[in-house]
């Protein structure tokens, strides 16, 4: 289910509202409390019962699926004491990724793309909220983004059970990070199946609309990557409560992985400009070849035109008429004409 909702203009500034799609019939929420000992995973969970996060020894990570439902979010950010300000970024999909920092949190918003069902790339927004002890996490539909990073915390595989919440917001976005990889790394292959421009190949408009295409799509992750480098790039400049000294060699390497990803984007930019200009280049030639052929054509065929003509005038005295042989003079004369072209312009590899 996709129900659109997009607001245009602002009635009431006190009232929030959800701006986005709906993907999903109704919220779900899901809590993992967990210590190095144990974890306690509860699937089901309405607002209500979220009461706080009080034991400090443990770490608690909140994920909401759809994001939709304006009470229910209002609920949960209420009872955390979350700013109305952020609770309407939570709400509002449109917006541009960011990085805030408050005094009892920070702030994260991103984007990651959608599994491709067509040839259209879409992305959802998730929002994450990260306290001295948990993480909360907002989805807009229910994926598999995270998993396996609750299949790490049930089997207590790695070390995300010893580290505190500043290290489980690092593994969500690390999985976003992936997930931006496989998808670039999808349409990568789908370029080098799809584009391919040779002396061989006679391609046609359907062409130049393909890449247009892939264009638009790694314009939309580049504009989604950007300022999730850009705010990494604000916690390694800037010191922060909430990011554990130990911890921000990992969100340095999602930094560096963002950088990577730009690096592939502009390569994969650069080459479908280079098989664009490529296409164009074909057809020049391929009109030059046309052209070149015709203009032969139209030289070997100027001079016997001539001759046609100056035979077809309707004079009275014109003294080759009376010749017994004329008829057949002139058709040798433009024959051998004729043929001489030919091989002279063959010779000069005009066509």
């Amino acid at each position: 289910m996709k129900i659109r909702r997009r607001k245009i203009k602002v009635v009431d500034p006190k009232k929030i509202e959800f701006i986005g799609d709906q993907y999903l019939d109704k919220s779900s929420i899901q809590l993992f409390v967990y210590d190095k000992n144990e974890y306690v995973e509860e699937k089901e969970i309405v607002a209500d019962d979220i009461t706080g996060f009080n034991d400090g020894g443990k770490v608690y990570w909140l994920n909401i699926h759809g994001i939709h439902d304006v009470d229910v979010i209002q609920t949960i950010c209420q009872r955390m004491n979350i700013h109305k300000l952020v609770i309407q970024d939570i709400l509002d999909t449109t917006q541009r990724p960011k990085l805030q920092e408050f005094d009892d949190y920070l702030f994260f918003s991103v984007k990651s793309p959608l599994p491709q069902k067509n040839e259209h790339l879409e992305h959802e927004q998730i929002s994450f909220i990260l306290g001295s002890n948990y993480v909360m996490s907002f989805q807009e539909k229910k994926g598999d983004h995270f998993e396996h990073i609750r299949q790490r915390i049930r089997e207590y595989k790695g070390i995300s059970r010893e580290r505190s919440a500043d290290f489980l917001l690092y593994l969500l976005l690390e999985s976003i990070v992936d997930n931006y990889t496989e998808t670039l790394e999808a349409i990568e292959k789908r370029i080098n199946a799809s584009i391919k421009l040779d002396d061989s190949t006679d391609p046609g408009p359907a062409a130049i609309h393909e890449i247009e295409s892939f264009k638009e799509e790694l314009f939309n992750i580049k504009i989604h990557i950007t300022p999730l480098k850009e705010s990494i790039s604000l916690l390694e400049n800037e010191i922060t409560e909430f990011i554990d000294q130990k911890h921000k060699k990992y969100y340095f390497d999602i930094k560096d992985q963002c950088l990577y990803l730009i690096d592939s984007l502009n390569s994969l930019y650069q080459k479908l400009e280079s098989g664009e200009n490529l296409f164009f280049s074909y057809q020049g030639h391929r009109m030059n070849q046309v052209m070149k052929t015709l203009t032969v054509v139209a030289t070997i065929f100027i001079p016997l035109t001539f001759i046609a003509g100056i035979y077809g005038m309707n004079f009275e005295y014109m003294p080759e008429l009376s010749w017994k042989w004329s008829y057949f003079t002139l058709w040798t004369v433009m024959i051998v004409l004729f043929v001489s072209m030919v091989i002279y312009f063959r010779k000069n590899k005009w066509f």
